[in-house]
């Protein structure tokens, strides 16, 4: 067990999926998940409480693709958040994120309801990410900013700037970009994103985190304190992490990421798009013969969970 520990480091890293969902997704830590998004809206809004909602939603429709969240949860004033972690770059997260928050305002009418009563909740959608979202300048837009790690965004008015509609929002964390060092961290949420980038490799809480906010994360997340079980989900989903990242880089080198190529000619824009989904096809078979989640090879890759059972 000792030579165990020493290999899978001391704390259970965030960045994977056991990981994520071990400190931010149950009942007893949810202190954690609050304190975690009050920091990204640093007083724009203060969450007080959240309730675990399922994560698992079937369409209106037979051919309306099921979707699974990281996280669902709905604070104390109505609010609802939908939190995920991105391991592998996709194409298409953007319109992933924007299709996720859609479905759950669609819930919030019921079907055939009369009247001229549209009031919705607020609807956010947080993602963590392991990559730069325009790592390739796919936005065409190029951004100036501070914290280029930090996309904070919301329905705006094109000339003016202002916020058009402050009931939809999408806060988006590009791990690869924050590069700060500790004397650099100045806010809480700078804490929060070096705490996520480093605890796998840290052996004690620093002195430079606030011990009252991240006292319990060093408390509850070492690896010595899992049980068997725990200890086993860890180490497939750290696997799965690593065998997933391996198989991307490779294929990435070999020419074959997801149709990621770029600089085409524009008369070859139809067959880049059918490259695109058959890179993805065989990528999502690699991932489904080492054993990965049916549900991380559809968010990994794009394709929806019917398309990779059929795999």
């Amino acid at each position: 067990m000792a030579r165990l520990k020493k290999h899978l480091g001391r704390y259970v890293d965030p960045r994977t999926d056991f990981g994520w969902k071990f400190y931010f997704g149950r009942e007893d830590n949810k202190i954690l998940l609050i304190e975690f998004l009050n920091s990204l809206f640093h007083g724009e809004k203060i969450i007080s409480d959240l309730r675990y909602k399922p994560v698992e939603h079937d369409g209106d429709y037979e051919e309306m693709r099921r979707v699974v969240f990281d996280l669902h949860c709905i604070g104390s004033d109505g609010e609802v958040f939908i939190i995920e972690m991105q391991q592998l770059f996709q194409e298409f997260f953007k319109d992933r994120a924007v299709y996720y928050t859609s479905r759950l305002i669609n819930k919030q009418l019921a079907r055939g309801k009369k009247g001229s009563d549209y009031y919705l909740p607020e609807v956010y959608f947080i993602g963590i990410l392991e990559f730069d979202m325009d790592r390739n300048g796919s936005s065409g837009i190029s951004r100036v900013t501070e914290r280029p790690y930090f996309y904070d965004v919301a329905l705006c008015d094109k000339l003016t700037k202002e916020i058009f509609y402050d009931k939809l929002g999408y806060k988006m964390i590009s791990l690869p970009l924050f590069n700060k060092q500790p004397e650099e961290l100045k806010t809480v949420m700078d804490q929060w994103l070096y705490l996520l980038k480093h605890l796998s490799t840290m052996d004690r809480l620093p002195t430079f985190l606030d011990k009252r906010i991240f006292g319990l994360i060093f408390e509850i997340g070492e690896i010595g304190k899992l049980t068997e079980e725990e200890l086993m989900s860890y180490e497939a989903s750290l696997k799965h992490k690593r065998d997933a990242e391996s198989v991307f880089n490779s294929a990435k080198k070999s020419g074959e990421a997801l149709g990621h190529a770029k600089g085409l000619a524009e008369g070859k824009a139809k067959g880049l798009a059918e490259g695109e989904r058959k890179k993805a096809l065989e990528t999502a078979k690699a991932f489904k013969e080492m054993g990965l989640p049916i549900a991380d090879i559809a968010k990994g890759t794009g394709l929806s969970v019917e398309e990779v059972e059929k795999l």
